[in-house]
């Protein structure tokens, strides 16, 4: 999937603190542009919430305009929440199940055919470990990948700088601290290897 245009809204600058924000440098989410995009993004998703489930054009029109990118197929249940929109990009049949929560502080990538439980949470951004920073409101961010056909189960949580590669299921309550390759399934806190996955869903369907 291409990067985003930024012009989508206020064109930046490379110094600028969504420009910063992006690069995965220290900035302060309290700069009036972020808030400004933040406002905008937290409009259209009110907007798609109020939305009724059979206004399925209207929905996919509020999606794409909220999402910096969206595939063919795509089902976001309300209530759905996230900070920018335009950092998150979803491939083709993606589901998301209600209480779907993505904090797109740095890009979150998901692949084709992936579906996520109620409640899943997606974050990027993170915190400084000094109290001195965090009093000063400083904040950074990792981008999120997940790759093709995975599942991600109820109530999971992905933290910041996670990539999953192609087939991995989460089980329902994990806590993704960590990267993980192509065909496993994970689980707990921190999630771990529960097993492997034998063949590839590219294998099965030859």
């Amino acid at each position: 999937m291409p990067r985003p245009a930024l012009s989508r809204s206020t064109p930046v600058g490379p110094l600028s603190a969504y420009a910063r924000m992006l690069a995965g440098e220290d900035y302060a989410p309290a700069d009036p542009e972020l808030k400004e995009r933040r406002l905008r993004a937290r409009s259209l998703a009110a907007k798609l919430n109020r939305t009724k489930p059979a206004k399925d054009r209207k929905r996919r029109k509020l999606i794409i305009r909220l999402l910096g990118s969206v595939g063919e197929n795509v089902v976001i249940h309300s209530p759905f929440n996230c900070d920018y929109g335009i950092n998150i990009h979803v491939g083709e049949n993606f589901y998301a199940n209600c209480g779907c929560v993505i904090l797109d502080a740095a890009e979150v990538r998901i692949g084709d055919n992936c579906l996520l439980g109620p409640q899943v949470g997606i974050y990027t951004a993170r915190h400084p470990l000094d109290p001195r920073l965090r009093r000063k409101g400083t904040e950074s961010a990792r981008p999120v990948i997940i790759g093709n056909d995975c599942w991600i189960g109820g109530h999971a949580t992905i933290l910041p700088g996670v990539h999953l590669g192609n087939n991995v299921i989460v089980a329902a309550g994990a806590v993704v601290t960590r990267s993980f390759g192509d065909d496993v399934i994970i689980g707990g806190n921190p999630a771990r290897i529960i097993r492997t996955i034998a063949e590839s869903s590219s294998e099965r369907d030859r």
